[in-house]
């Protein structure tokens, strides 16, 4: 008995009408993205595995998807490497390839390459799937799609500025109000770290302190111990835990904390800069808060930190994040060092928080407007002709192709759930029905075409 199909855990097919949403939220996103100046491009499906790995600290790196050279990939492997089972040595010989892990390091491979090409600053937007070997979860997957606007080439604070007011107007043209947009600086991390005596654990410190929502004030302490964070340490970073107040409050609490570190007090400078220049221009629908605890695991952020959270009461993680990346392009040149900061949308999450609030308009699935019942060879010429008229002028008209009963056509018009049938021609009138409220009426091509449009 043949087995039946199926497909990898954490990856999904969609149907028509789930496509139709998901391009519904693309458009937005295309819309605003380009009203901001940013330009599209787009990157292979999979890079050189040099160009992934190591960008992303161990944590990541163990997350990206390898690809096996075709042929016989076990051609260059000894039977004493193949005894030793020394994963990474074999991995590096077995697969030169990988699937891309996120847009912003196959970016700046781009800008790299491309960097005589190029006009700086460089606004450019990439809506691409990516993929993660991660545990399947609720609005988490191996494959999904990642929506990003970067700029690369200028150190100016504008632009985080406008990235604020970017997940704004994007949020609200799709109606998401009450979303929170949570911002930090990774120099004020690293300031925390120095005053607490941490600085050689940088990144442990702040991979641990991103988890604080996922495993809690406890999880915390004790992955901090056990990356050898002295007990001393995290009596000084106790407040922390518990930090409240406004943009301002905090930002004046984090001053009498990091007084003695330089960086800590850039940092701060960076944050008071964005923020009061957000909340004078004024945000429509988003807020913004300042979360002292955001670090977000991935190494190259290096200035302001970003991660949106959906409404309260939508049990969701983060719908959106990114940040300020100063030296991502050195990693592929060391001459280029060209500054940028970027933010991404989290499409398949955004897409749940949509539809748990009923956020769709109810046009968004619609795809035929009007289906011609086939009524036989002698109505079927005609009814073609008044299709193709239909469709030059912009209407979403189609004909069932068989001549079957007309209750089949029936059923498969409302299952699709097109608004209107024609069931007969008469002259130069169509018999039209509106299949909701169940008006019917006699109309020309001409009529119908403006009752539609």
């Amino acid at each position: 008995m043949a087995q039946k199909p199926s497909i990898p855990k954490g990856t999904r097919d969609f149907s028509p009408v789930e496509v139709s949403k998901r391009n519904y939220i693309m458009s937005i996103m295309r819309s605003h993205f380009e009203k901001f100046g940013y330009q599209p491009i787009e990157t292979p499906t999979f890079e050189n595995s040099e160009t992934l790995m190591g960008k992303y600290g161990e944590e990541g790196d163990r997350l990206i998807f390898k690809i096996l050279n075709s042929g016989d990939y076990l051609e260059k492997i000894s039977e004493e490497e193949l005894a030793e089972k020394n994963t990474k040595k074999i991995t590096s010989k077995i697969s030169e390839k990988a699937l891309r892990y996120d847009l912003t390091v196959p970016f700046a491979r781009y800008v790299v390459q491309h960097q005589n090409e190029i006009e700086f600053p460089f606004k450019r937007y990439q809506i691409q799937p990516v993929w993660r070997a991660d545990r399947p979860q609720k609005g988490r997957f191996r494959e999904f799609y990642q929506c990003d606007a970067d700029v690369v080439g200028s150190t100016s604070l504008w632009q985080e500025v406008e990235l604020v007011q970017l997940y704004d107007s994007v949020f609200a043209t799709l109606g998401l109000n009450g979303v929170t947009i949570k911002i930090n600086n990774r120099k004020i991390l690293s300031g925390i770290a120095e005053v607490i005596g941490a600085s050689d654990k940088l990144i442990d410190f702040t991979v641990a302190l991103d988890k604080l929502d996922k495993i809690g004030e406890e999880g915390v302490k004790k992955e901090m111990l056990e990356k050898g964070i002295a007990e001393t340490a995290l009596e000084k970073v106790q407040p922390l835990f518990h930090f409240s107040g406004s943009i301002e409050e905090k930002l004046d609490k984090l001053s009498a904390m990091l007084s003695s570190s330089e960086e800590g007090m850039k940092g701060i400078e960076e944050l008071r800069f964005i923020c009061e220049n957000v909340m004078n221009l004024g945000l429509q629908k988003a807020n913004l808060d300042l979360d002292v605890t955001l670090a977000r695991g991935l190494n190259y952020y290096t200035g302001a930190i970003f991660e949106v959270s959906a409404p309260e009461g939508v049990a969701m993680g983060s719908i959106g994040g990114g940040g300020r990346y100063d030296d991502l392009t050195g990693i592929f040149d060391p001459k280029s060092k060209l500054s940028g900061v970027g933010i991404s949308f989290g499409l398949d999450r955004i897409y749940l928080v949509l539809e748990e609030l009923n956020l769709f308009p109810e046009t968004v699935s619609v795809s035929t407007e009007v289906l011609f019942f086939n009524l036989g060879e002698s109505q079927a010429l005609e009814a073609m002709k008044a299709i193709t008229v239909l469709r030059k002028n912009g209407v979403k008209a189609e004909m069932y192709p068989d001549a079957a009963k007309e209750d089949k056509q029936f059923k498969h018009a409302q299952r699709r759930a097109i608004p209107y049938i024609v069931k007969g021609i008469e002259g130069e009138l169509f018999s039209v029905k509106h299949l909701v409220t169940g008006e019917a009426f006699m109309v020309s091509v001409e009529d119908l075409i403006g009752r539609l449009k």
